[in-house]
């Protein structure tokens, strides 16, 4: 299967804006298999958040899939996950209560069509980096900022967008990015610090 894309449009993602989004058809692979991976995790979130009616996690969770979905090009999930969070920040239960289930579902039969993925294992992008890498390149880029290193710290903003961020995410990223090529280091740190508690 490689890194062709086109059984993923044929499915029913928009694989167009999927690698607009994610910059290459590699990465977009990439973002898809860690869609797909997460799935289960993400709909136990989903379905303990709103058993317990705890709504502020619920709108989290359903935020940050919108975003997931929206980088793959799963654009009408994207949208229901949309219109969950909406409800939530409107505190609009009877919304939550009847399309959450609706959603999910959506959400599972879009895994069914995903699971060919699975015959790819692990797909790792050649500037990508881990979680755990990302951590340490958090650290040591604030150092950096904290010591006005402008060299280094342009190479580590650099090497932190291996990260596979969320669109959110990586738009602060590029934000921080202009800060420290117009030295402010400091407000360059504080997006730094924004963006850290997003990475797994």
């Amino acid at each position: 299967m490689g890194y062709d894309t086109t059984w993923l449009e044929e499915i029913g993602l928009d694989t167009k804006t999927g690698i607009d989004y994610t910059g290459s058809p590699e990465k977009y692979v990439s973002a898809v298999c860690r869609f797909y991976k997460n799935f289960e995790k993400n709909k136990s979130k989903i379905e303990e958040y709103h058993a317990n009616k705890d709504y502020e996690s619920y709108m989290i969770t359903v935020h940050a899939l919108k975003s997931n979905a929206k980088m793959i090009g799963a654009l009408d999930l994207s949208k229901s996950f949309e219109d969950l969070e909406t409800a939530a920040r409107n505190n609009d239960l009877k919304t939550i209560d009847e399309k959450t289930s609706v959603t999910l579902l959506d959400y599972e039969r879009l895994m069914e069509k995903l699971k060919p993925i699975e015959a790819l294992g692990e797909v790792r992008v050649a500037d990508e980096i881990s979680g755990e890498e990302a951590k340490k390149v958090v650290d040591s880029l604030l150092e950096a900022l904290d010591d006005f290193d402008d060299e280094l710290s342009k190479t580590l903003v650099q090497k932190l967008s291996g990260y596979p961020f969320r669109i959110t995410q990586k738009e602060k990223l590029k934000e921080a990015e202009t800060f420290v090529n117009d030295f402010m280091y400091d407000e360059a740190a504080e997006i730094i610090k924004e963006i850290y508690s997003a990475i797994e």
